[in-house]
């Protein structure tokens, strides 16, 4: 291999090198989103049976592009990572081609396909259009194809073939454990609507108009006419209404209704009640346990959240859950691990969500602390703290 790389040919080297990373490292940050992404990607295609293996299929997918790009980068047997490249990017030439496609006929009414409408190509850092993503992908595959025209003039590390291979090793491992610590705990940076110092009383929790009432009373003797709020009616005497004949009552609007930022979130009870604002307001301090799924949640997780439920218990904090699951499933599951605490129902589309409860938070369960209505603490089920905050 030439040890002389044109300079043109250098740039483009690491600036593919550079976008692979920041692909990849966008995804690494949350591999349980991307792995919600290639389930709906397996159940588009029809292959619903492969929801198994979703996250291990996007911790390959995540850990390839990442060891790509830090081949590319650092010059670690470039000529295995131009063949590498080429393989990623035709493959996603023409997947991203069929998607686009695909929207546009769903959009045109022509057919439906069922696609994947955010490609998850950055994570939740950049969310693009199956359209935007294609002609993302013409725009790359074009330097893709000069570096792999190009490969025997890209420059190698100075390193022997075993401390290359030691190389991709490291890459490797670098890539695997920072997601399997993401996986563990919590995302490295929470791109969710419940991320610590968010308000989500002013994001999810719809507030209806506040109304005062006004009484009219009108003077015996001389006919003028006085107007009294609801609380200082109470305080008047017997005297008062021996003065004063009662007229009419107006209602005023003290504060207007404000719908939620984001519909969907509720927290409802076995008569269809919905306790979400008793919980989330700006004068409640309460644990909220989310638990997507009852029947694939973590039973050493349920067992710590009833341990730390009973120690709140103690203090008087509020601490309930939410799930979305059905009541059947609900009633057998607090017999099951004996729950003393309130579980409320958030129901949804199984198919098209929105799965608020699924996105809270990157754990099964996972606790989220709320205290007037903003996020204050938030624990994947391996961290739940030992007392009440």
């Amino acid at each position: 291999m030439s040890q002389k790389e044109p300079i043109w040919l250098k740039i483009l080297r690491i600036a593919l090198g550079l976008l692979f990373l920041f692909s990849s490292i966008s995804k690494a940050v949350d591999p349980v989103n991307f792995g919600i992404t290639m389930n709906d990607y397996f159940v588009s295609f029809g292959l619903p049976f492969l929801k198994p293996v979703a996250l291990i299929a996007a911790v390959c997918a995540i850990t390839c592009e990442f060891v790509l790009g830090c081949m590319m980068l650092f010059g670690v047997k470039t000529l295995l990572a131009s063949w590498g490249y080429l393989l990623f990017m035709v493959f996603f030439f023409f997947l991203t081609l069929w998607l686009a496609v695909a929207e546009y006929m769903e959009v045109k009414g022509i057919h439906y396909f069922g696609v994947v409408h955010d490609c998850g190509c950055f994570g939740q850092v950049i969310k693009m259009s199956n359209r935007t993503t294609f002609l993302k992908n013409v725009f790359i595959i074009i330097p893709t194809l000069i570096v792999f025209a190009k490969r025997k003039k890209l420059k190698d590390i100075r390193l022997t073939e075993l401390g290359k291979w030691c190389c991709i090793l490291l890459f490797i491992i670098i890539a695997v454990l920072f997601q399997f610590h993401c996986i563990r705990h919590l995302p490295a940076i929470d791109f969710s609507d419940w991320k610590k110092g968010d308000n989500v009383e002013n994001t999810f929790i719809e507030r209806p108009a506040q109304k005062e009432s006004l009484f009219i009373y009108r003077n015996n003797a001389d006919q003028t006419e006085v107007t009294l709020s609801e609380e200082e009616l109470m305080n008047k005497g017997d005297d008062f209404y021996e003065q004063y004949e009662y007229v009419d009552r107006q209602d005023k609007v003290v504060s207007k209704a404000k719908r939620a930022e984001i519909d969907g979130f509720n927290m409802l009870d076995e008569k269809g009640a919905d306790h979400a604002y008793e919980y989330i307001n700006a004068d409640t301090k309460a644990y909220l346990l989310f638990i997507h799924d009852l029947m694939e949640t973590s039973e050493q997780g349920v067992m710590k959240a009833v341990a730390l439920a009973a120690r709140c218990a103690e203090q008087n904090i509020p601490f309930v859950a939410v799930t979305n699951s059905d009541e059947d499933e609900i009633a057998a599951f607090t017999e099951e691990h004996g729950i003393g605490f309130p579980v409320y129902r958030n129901p949804i589309d199984p198919v098209h969500g929105p799965f608020m409860v699924r996105d809270a938070i990157r754990s099964n369960p996972g606790l989220i602390l709320i205290d007037k209505g903003v996020v204050t603490g938030k624990w994947a089920w391996r961290d739940l703290p030992q007392k009440a905050e």
